[in-house]
């Protein structure tokens, strides 16, 4: 077996010890490298060049119960069960599922450096079915999960329009309830919605309040999206992650049946955002693994490409790149792991309280750090890493991809203020409670 790059895996991968990790994790992160590795990260280049991922796939994954993992952790264990699922990959029961198996696998989904082949198959489960899981109730769940939860039926998240990205409040479409009480006649465009070109239902915000009531007049509702009258939609050509199906999608007057209200009318913001921390997180990860990727295909190269009579690697400022790149690597998967850990610890509303805004800043700093990484591989690469074939291949692809992370999921400048904001929420609240105990 071939000794691992410098910087290709976590710590806790080289053999080093980790006081997080359990017996259960490693199982797991050893029966699904495997898998994903024949499955997908084989192909993963082929099919990004070819900008879609073949159908079958999806269902390969499906069958293999593997696209399970790309929920939020704790699983929705009796829905899983009552559909027969009660283990994955490793033996790993559903019931035992936590945060750190749920970091594992969007680390090994990434691990080909990049980010659309995977995401083709698990954007549209991680983020379009937990509001129906969370929110959504027993009628809707009963005619909607069964169906996603196998893999029958594919789903997506659609909030995002030409005119509001990060800004969620100012959403514009519509839904309308008709003259006759039955239906929600939704008008209005969805922008960069990826995984939608292949999507049967989406779990979509619409203004159900008047105009300029913000954030309190969203609601969301699962649209049925393929061969739905009134909704038309086309594949968006984007820099990187071309596989991942980023969509455009038009609704006009489209029919949807009141009972497919998530949750209650207005609420719609609160479900967004509560929805965003698992997509931010997920994010984060994904994102750190394909610095590792970009890192350490540029360290490879250095060692054996020379350059003034010496290899790359014998050059100082050679050094000095990696190193600086390196220590930022290895202090955002350090944060990465104490998130999931924390995620394992606390219980599901003080998680949301106590990290939602630490979770914005995490995903930030993903970006972040993925820039400067791929910045290094690319320049270490020198004309090889500005090339869309040979040995800089990877290094040119993970350059295309930086800004599909720095973006989506809430914008790098918007979250980096998030968190400030919502750090000084909670030292207010937390000052205002010790305050009033005192006076008692």
């Amino acid at each position: 077996m071939a000794t691992p790059v410098p910087f290709s895996e976590p710590p806790w991968l080289l053999g080093l010890p980790s006081p997080i990790y359990k017996e259960t994790h490693r199982k797991w992160q050893a029966a699904i490298r495997p898998f994903i590795e024949e499955h997908l990260h084989s192909h993963a280049r082929e099919w990004e060049r070819a900008e879609t991922v073949p159908d079958h796939v999806f269902g390969d994954f499906a069958k293999a119960n593997m696209l399970i993992p790309a929920l939020p952790a704790p699983l929705p264990v009796a829905w899983l069960k009552r559909l027969g699922i009660h283990e994955l990959l490793g033996g790993v029961k559903v019931e035992e599922f936590d945060y750190l198996h749920s970091l594992i696998f969007a680390d090994e989904m990434a691990r080909s450096g990049l980010a659309g082949p995977g995401g083709s198959l698990t954007t549209g489960v991680a983020f379009g079915v937990p509001p129906i899981l969370k929110f959504g109730n027993k009628q809707l769940q009963e005619k909607y999960l069964p169906e996603l939860l196998k893999g029958e039926k594919r789903s997506c998240i659609a909030i995002t329009e030409p005119d509001a990205g990060s800004d969620v409040a100012n959403i514009t479409t519509t839904a309308v309830k008709s003259k006759c009480g039955k239906f929600y006649i939704v008008n209005g465009t969805k922008k960069w919605i990826t995984n939608g070109i292949w999507t049967d239902y989406s779990s979509m915000a619409v203004r159900t309040g008047p105009e300029g009531s913000g954030g309190a007049g969203l609601s969301m509702l699962v649209v049925p999206l393929k061969n739905t009258p009134g909704v038309s939609m086309r594949r968006l050509k984007v820099a990187g992650q071309i596989s991942a199906g980023t969509t455009y999608i038009e609704l006009d007057d489209v029919k949807v049946p009141v009972e497919n209200l998530i949750g209650q009318e207005g609420m719609g913001m609160r479900y967004i955002m509560t929805n965003f921390n698992h997509e931010r997180l997920t994010i984060a990860v994904g994102t750190t693994r394909q610095a590792r990727v970009a890192l350490s295909a540029a360290f490879e190269y250095v060692l054996k490409r020379e350059a003034f009579g010496k290899p790359l690697m014998d050059q100082p400022v050679v050094r000095h790149r990696l190193a600086k790149a390196g220590a930022l690597l290895e202090s955002q998967s350090a944060w990465v792991e104490q998130f999931a850990y924390q995620m394992t610890q606390l219980k599901k509303d003080d998680a949301d309280r106590e990290l939602g805004g630490l979770t914005g800043l995490l995903k930030a700093q993903a970006g972040i750090v993925l820039k400067e990484a791929a910045d290094t591989a690319v320049l270490l690469f020198g004309g090889n890493g500005f090339t869309r074939s040979g040995q800089g291949e990877i290094a040119e692809m993970i350059y295309r991809e930086v800004p599909g992370t720095r973006i989506p999921g809430g914008s790098e400048d918007v979250m980096l203020d998030l968190a400030v904001r919502q750090l000084v929420k909670l030292y207010k609240a937390k000052t205002q409670a010790l305050e009033a105990g005192s006076k008692l």
